[in-house]
């Protein structure tokens, strides 16, 4: 009997084995319906050996944009649009409003005249002037006027509005924490009933009061949030003239030229918990070795031009045209003159979560 009980088992082994995929597809269309799925099944796509990009590397060249911008100007207000903005959308992530997965950037026009009403949001947002003078935005009191190259802040819950006092539209980049803060769904947003806020401080008083190496010691002082920078604009005239000290003292990264870190003043952190921004001027004929990292990256070309090489598609950039580096693909820049790029990514967010790398 024990024999026989042996080969029968035996014998019915190749059916089990037959029947196997039927049994587990019947075996997972019971869980699901129960809200469950197997890990297994779904454990490569999950947790990869390295990091896999949806992005794809894109550029925007500045003739073409503002064309398009100052043609919006004649179909909306910037009172109707709130923000007059054209997004820039990774070509790999259509109909996203995003431009890396956690980042979303577009190009932001002011007329003549307008003001684009106050408000605030749970997202940051920061500008980088591209074109025009004599704009300024707002930012929980202190009005600041723009020229091109300048990084303009505005932090998580800021109050903030934008008018045009100058003959000429001013263009700007904005990039927001916007599609990081919708993974949270954590985002709030309010409507002022005034088109402008008060201002109670001067033009360039942030940058004055804690960025001067020196430091409030009264109310000021008390009131000021460590996560976050208390400088509005981080001007050009004030930034440039020092990466142009650091290129002469010949500290020039293989990969990132003569680069300054934008930094808050306070801690010596980033400017914002979610997004960092770094300055870099690059010497003539510069040829960067290749690099990658686990942020994606926007630049945008503030003088000069060169090429930047990302896989294999080369990107090929002048003066204010903005471009996006996806992330862990590897880069290099090479110039063919001396250039500027500005650029800003997650990486403090990636960082106080401990999985930032890097590899040169």
């Amino acid at each position: 009997m024990a024999v026989a009980t042996a080969k029968g088992a035996s014998a019915s082994k190749p059916d089990r084995t037959h029947n196997i995929e039927a049994m587990r597809q019947d075996y997972y269309a019971r869980i699901a319906k129960l809200g469950m799925t197997p890990l297994w099944t779904v454990l490569d796509s999950l947790i990869s050996d390295e990091p896999v990009t949806r992005c794809a590397p894109a550029i925007w060249h500045f003739d073409d944009v503002k064309a398009l911008v100052l043609e919006s100007g004649g179909l909306i207000t910037a009172e109707e649009a709130k923000r007059r903005v054209l997004i820039l959308e990774n070509p790999a992530l259509r109909g996203e409003s995003r431009v890396t997965n956690s980042l979303f950037a577009g190009i932001q026009m002011i007329m003549p005249g307008e003001i684009a009403p106050a408000h605030r949001h749970s997202a940051s947002a920061i500008r980088f002037v591209l074109d025009g003078e004599g704009a300024y935005t707002a930012v929980d009191g202190e009005k600041a006027f723009m020229s091109p190259g300048d990084f303009v802040i505005t932090a998580n819950w800021a109050a903030h509005d934008h008018g045009n006092t100058s003959e000429k539209p001013m263009l700007w980049l904005d990039v927001l924490d916007v599609p990081a803060i919708n993974f949270f769904e954590t985002s709030f947003a309010e409507d002022f009933a005034t088109p402008t806020q008060p201002t109670m401080r001067q033009d360039g008083d942030s940058l004055s009061f804690y960025a001067s190496g020196v430091l409030p010691d009264g109310k000021m002082a008390k009131n000021l949030a460590h996560d976050r920078t208390p400088v509005i604009n981080y001007t050009y005239a004030r930034t440039r003239p020092i990466i142009e000290r650091v290129l002469h003292a010949g500290d020039i990264d293989k990969s990132h030229g003569a680069r300054v870190r934008y930094a808050n003043p306070i801690t010596g952190g980033p400017v914002l918990p979610t997004m960092g921004a770094h300055l870099a001027m690059f010497p003539k004929n510069f040829r960067g070795e290749s690099y990658r990292s686990t942020d994606g990256a926007i630049f945008a070309c503030a003088e000069g031009c060169g090429t930047t090489t990302i896989g294999d598609q080369v990107l090929q950039w002048g003066p204010r045209d903005v471009f996006v580096v996806p992330p862990w693909k590897r880069y290099a820049h090479v110039t063919s003159e001396q250039s500027v790029l500005f650029s800003i990514s997650d990486r403090p967010a990636q960082e106080a979560l401990g999985i930032w790398r890097e590899d040169k």
